[in-house]
């Protein structure tokens, strides 16, 4: 296993992360202030059927709602379909669910206009949401774990993501890396609040620094 492969495991990929200790905590949080979710229907936009496979808790019904859906042909209370969250299919449109879910992918939907509409999704679904993104001005970027990363001009984000070793999956090819760096686009509090006004802002931190922030209501 070289270096970067370890360091990124001690981050962020492997069982004992320091990010799987966030989500840990994320998940209490959750059950904190859903206390009954175990009775509730979820519908999880742009999640996957594995993460709450392995999660710590258990909605009596949680429906996926995601682009790359996935087989759940064999948990009865999960259900799992192909669906755009800014753009929901007519069979899905009068869907209804006691608390509407997701986690790191309002920043991944493509620009402030589908922002609007992932969060209009959010609001026409349920009355109570917990929509989770990175915060914009954590000094250290998620997804490439590079410091200030978000910051940069494309160029040199596009640079970065062919050599860094620490991003998961090296984009050797030029034009992928700059799809991926286009796919990500992180946002502060101010628009967070903006998109959910009648929401609780919970600020996740590490090192006392904003480093995730959440939608609540």
């Amino acid at each position: 296993m070289s270096a970067a492969t370890s360091m990124r495991n001690r981050l962020v990929d492997g069982p004992d992360s320091l990010a799987e200790k966030y989500r840990a905590r994320r998940w209490e949080q959750l059950q904190t202030a859903f206390p009954d979710i175990e009775d509730m229907t979820v519908v999880d936009l742009g999640g996957t059927v594995s993460s709450w496979r392995r999660a710590p808790i258990r909605p009596r019904k949680v429906i996926v709602l995601s682009f790359e859906p996935e087989g759940a042909d064999d948990v009865d209370w999960i259900k799992s379909h192909h669906a755009d969250a800014c753009d929901l299919p007519a069979q899905h449109r009068d869907l209804r669910a006691d608390l509407v879910y997701s986690n790191a992918v309002i920043e991944h939907v493509g620009g402030a206009e589908r922002r609007q509409r992932f969060a209009d999704t959010v609001h026409g679904l349920g009355h109570h949401h917990w929509i989770q993104t990175p915060y914009r001005y954590f000094p250290i970027e998620p997804h490439w774990l590079f410091p200030g990363f978000q910051f940069l001009p494309v160029p040199a984000r596009v640079a970065i993501s062919r050599r860094w070793r620490l991003v998961h999956t090296p984009n050797r090819d030029r034009q992928a890396a700059v799809d991926n760096v286009l796919s990500v686009e992180l946002i502060g509090l101010t628009e967070l609040r903006n998109l959910f006004p009648s929401s609780r802002i919970v600020t996740e931190r590490a090192a006392g620094l904003v480093k995730s922030i959440i939608a609540v209501r």
